[in-house]
């Protein structure tokens, strides 16, 4: 839509956000948000609501398992465009008319339809059958704007709510559009289709729709029609003579592969998006890609490391490495949390460990302590889930953990420069060597130093945050009550006196203080009681 179409059109955001807030009435917000609450919410705003709680599904390491789980059972099919309103927008992508010189024929029946696009079965000139994927007129703007009122939206959830406590909603809400915005550049996607098929051009059993990229614009994608079974189809697949346990090893094989070998994987990887055709995996659908920089790779390899070798310290400072804190992280607590962690997951066999419930319980020990998980890994995770879904449908004996390990001690064994391993292992323990031959005379020096009086030791405590805490109120309360009993001596002493002016027989100065001192202790009594009342309570 240009600039003028816009300024033409009347602001309807007004009207808009007024809907927003009926809805949020009429689901009673200002009692708080349930994961089943908010799921309605979205359904009743509209599609373009429902594809940013499916985005918001991905992202456990914001929003509560809960709600993503919640979140990812939305549907966002929607009525379709009328076939008059799809030609229009292939007469906005190549000019008009000019639709008619690269298609022969387009199905008017779409294949789907959904919040932000539309697929049709099309034929070119040329006769290749081919998939057309059409954005809807306007949705960015649409979506743009939808955006900028949520955020105005959540100002009307109650100050004591219970998500709103636990979430940052314009860090949320940010997430969502940078998604959905990669989502509606469909050149964005074909770039996608070109890495993920150069990355697997050496695999036989794997490969992708051809791309036509001569025709593909931002809002319109053609590719390659693909009339193959679906992964999950097992009876499909069985009489066609597949051997399940044989796709459900490459399938999971392919996709440990796109992690560890170019950090760059499919991250929707559920059952409409992988298809069997000649005995390939066919992957669709690159709209949703997961991407780990080289650190995050090294730092979820020494978490692996760690949890392997049962050193939690490892875990935590891999964590700490790869996280984004996003408020104060009490480092003990990560320390516990993460030591918790080990004992359930670490004691646990190869066969029985669950790659998606395990990185789920780590992304919500990192949201505990505040700490962020890297959108590449928080796509991963999700990841894995749809991967177990898949493999629970075809081939629930395979074993996921144990072909990932095989998968990556084979890379380890390919890729290692064994000549340069071993000069570095040489050098280590030259080094070794050579230092350890100066632990004798240390000692000796340490003990001289002991047993003459001037051995030193520098020791440093922090406390806790809930110890500091302790030490503080108590460190009050005694320099208060020392107070107290110091103004009722000096009470006492100008008693024995004969100051005036007097009251009750004394001297008034000396009747103040007794007042006061008695007032004091009064307070902090009764104020003692009450707080051990509301405790008690809570």
């Amino acid at each position: 839509m240009s600039k003028s179409d816009r300024e033409a059109q009347p602001d309807t955001s007004g009207h808009r956000l007024r809907e927003i807030r009926n809805v949020l009435v009429k689901n009673h917000i200002a009692r708080g948000i349930t994961p089943e609450k908010l799921r309605v919410i979205l359904e009743e705003l509209g599609p373009t609501y429902v594809k940013l709680g499916q985005i918001a599904s991905l992202h456990s390491d914001i929003l509560p398992k809960a709600y993503c789980d919640e979140l990812a059972s939305l549907n966002s099919s929607v009525a379709p465009m009328s076939f008059e309103e799809v030609l229009s927008i292939l007469d906005d992508a190549y000019g008009k008319g000019s639709w008619q010189e690269i298609f022969a024929s387009i199905d008017e029946k779409p294949l789907g339809s959904a919040s932000i696009a539309q697929v049709h079965r099309a034929r070119l000139l040329s006769g290749e059958d081919v998939i057309i994927k059409v954005e809807r007129k306007g949705i960015y703007d649409i979506m743009s704007g939808d955006i900028r009122l949520m955020k105005k939206a959540v100002k009307f959830l109650p100050a004591v709510g219970d998500l709103k406590n636990l979430v940052d909603f314009d860090l949320v809400l940010d997430e969502l559009w940078t998604v959905a915005q990669e989502e509606m550049d469909f050149l964005k996607e074909a770039s996608n289709m070109e890495e993920f098929s150069r990355n697997n051009e050496k695999i036989r059993y794997v490969t992708t729709p051809r791309l036509y990229r001569e025709y593909t614009t931002r809002q319109v994608l053609v590719m390659e029609y693909i009339d193959g079974t679906g992964i999950n189809k097992k009876d499909e697949l069985i009489r066609r003579g597949y051997d399940l346990d044989e796709i459900g090893t490459k399938f999971v094989t392919n996709f440990i592969q796109q992690i560890v070998d170019f950090g760059f994987f499919h991250a929707d990887p559920h059952p409409g998006n992988v298809k069997i055709r000649d005995g390939k995996i066919v992957w669709l659908d690159m709209g949703m890609m997961g991407r780990l920089t080289e650190h995050e790779r090294r730092c979820m390899v020494r978490g692996v490391e760690g949890i392997a070798m049962h050193d939690t310290s490892k875990v935590v400072d891999a964590v700490l490495e790869v996280g984004k804190p996003f408020g104060k992280t009490d480092q003990d607590r990560l320390f516990r949390d993460m030591r918790d962690f080990m004992q359930e997951f670490g004691s646990k066999s190869m066969g029985q460990i669950d790659v998606a419930e395990t990185l789920e319980a780590m992304m919500e020990i990192m949201k505990a302590n505040h700490i962020g998980m890297p959108h590449g890994l928080t796509m991963l995770a999700r990841g894995f889930a749809h991967m177990e879904g898949v493999l629970a449908s075809i081939s629930p004996d395979l074993n996921m953990i144990g072909i990932a390990q095989s998968v990556v001690t084979e890379d380890f064994l390919k890729s290692t420069n064994w000549r340069e391993e071993a000069e570095t292992l040489g050098r280590h323990l030259y080094r070794s060597v050579r230092k350890g031959t100066d632990i004798p005379a240390l000692t000796a020096d340490i003990m001289k130093e002991y047993l003459a009086g001037h051995g030193r030791m520098s020791l440093r405590l922090e406390a806790s945050e809930d110890l500091a805490q302790i030490i503080y109120s108590s460190v009050r309360n005694l320099v208060i009550g020392m107070c107290i009993v110091a103004l009722l001596i000096a009470s006492s002493i100008l008693c024995l006196t004969d100051m005036n002016p007097r009251l009750f027989g004394i001297p008034a100065l000396g009747a103040f203080g007794y007042f006061t001192a008695f007032g004091a202790s009064l307070y902090f009594f009764v104020r003692y009681f009450i707080r051990k009342f509301i405790n008690r309570k809570k």
